[in-house]
């Protein structure tokens, strides 16, 4: 396993909670991250047929199988689970018995704000980060490789061609999750969609542009972009404003999770095809967003990542919140050449605030 720079912090909230959860998109290496956090714990997967038949059907008997608890993969398949799991952990009382999984935050977060609050530890795994690969000495040579190919684990774990993974992920993984979530029929449509969302990276969204480019309706997109944050395929980072002043930008800005499926929504197949692509400045912020993230999660401590910008043009990349009323101010430029005019933004925002 390669090393995940969470795994000390979901240790100890097994020896604090009962219930440790981890979130996160499919194929970002919860599984893998369970298992080694099990300590032998038995393992069980929900996407098996026969096993969530009966874990739907008996709840108590299923459950009953393990009295030293379990780990249960892809719990989100069954929600019903979550009201007999809190009747053993409140019998029980031992921390750290049962390890659970999820790829979609809908119904595992609801479930468990209504069963286990105060029971349960939520931690959420994205891939890999590049320290992660430094680490494990598997790093990209260079830049646009990295941003290209991505960062998700089957990717680099094993001998896999990434643009033939990633067109799997987008067919395989998000199209049934989309139909599994919101029925819907016209994948075509979906896929024209995703696409659309990826080429406003990095930018401020705008739903009713992005719905009529789109050809649906306004609620449509709203519905199929929150499936792809439930799915945490993509994320929303939100303005940073000290008052509610008209003169700050309030939309959010739209993210990937990931460089890799970002790039391959854009038509992107090769690392030679990004060096002069006219998005691969929003591709290069993507990353280094999603790298501040992870860093955030690995700490186990809620995002605390904003952008701020005002009606005048003056904008901040990223505004990362390291203590109350501690601000620190993050301008990214994917170029070489450093150029003077790179610190307007950063001498404003110091002038300014």
């Amino acid at each position: 396993m390669i090393a995940r720079a969470i795994f000390p912090v979901a240790q100890k909230r097994l020896q604090q909670f009962p219930v440790v959860a981890v979130t996160g998109p499919r194929q970002s290496g919860k599984t893998t991250l369970a298992q080694a956090l099990a300590d032998g714990r038995p393992y069980v997967s929900l996407e098996n047929p026969d096993t969530r038949t009966f874990a739907l059907r008996d709840p108590r008997g299923f459950l009953a199988q393990f009295p030293d608890g379990a780990v249960l993969d892809e719990v989100q398949r069954c929600p019903e689970l979550f009201s007999y799991l809190q009747g053993i952990v409140d019998a029980d009382g031992r921390p750290g018995l049962f390890i659970l999984t999820g790829s979609q935050q809908f119904g595992l977060v609801e479930s468990i704000t209504q069963s286990l609050a105060g029971r349960i530890s939520l931690l959420r795994l994205l891939p890999f980060s590049l320290g992660e690969l430094q680490a494990a000495g598997i790093a990209p040579a260079d830049l646009d490789t990295l941003l290209c190919h991505g960062l998700f684990p089957p990717i680099h774990a094993r001998p896999v061609e990434p643009s033939a993974w990633l067109e799997g992920y987008v067919e395989t993984y998000l199209g049934r999750d989309v139909r599994q979530t919101l029925r819907v029929q016209d994948l075509e449509a979906f896929q024209r969609f995703l696409r659309l969302c990826a080429g406003r990276a990095g930018q401020l969204l705008n739903i009713n542009s992005l719905a009529a480019d789109a050809g649906i309706s306004r609620p449509t997109a709203n519905a199929w972009l929150s499936i792809l944050q439930a799915g945490n395929a993509a994320f929303l980072l939100r303005p940073q404003f000290r008052n509610h002043s008209r003169q700050f930008i309030k939309a959010p800005k739209l993210y990937f999770c990931d460089t890799g499926l970002l790039s391959w929504l854009l038509g992107i197949r090769k690392p030679a095809h990004l060096v002069a692509h006219p998005l691969r400045g929003a591709i290069f912020e993507n990353w280094v967003v999603t790298e501040l993230l992870k860093q955030q999660l690995a700490l186990g401590a809620p995002p605390a990542i904003t952008y701020w910008r005002d009606k005048q043009g003056h904008e901040i990349d990223a505004v990362v919140e390291t203590a109350p009323s501690e601000f620190h101010a993050i301008e990214i430029k994917s170029g070489q050449t450093v150029a003077p005019d790179f610190f307007d933004n950063l001498d404003f925002w110091r002038r300014r605030f």
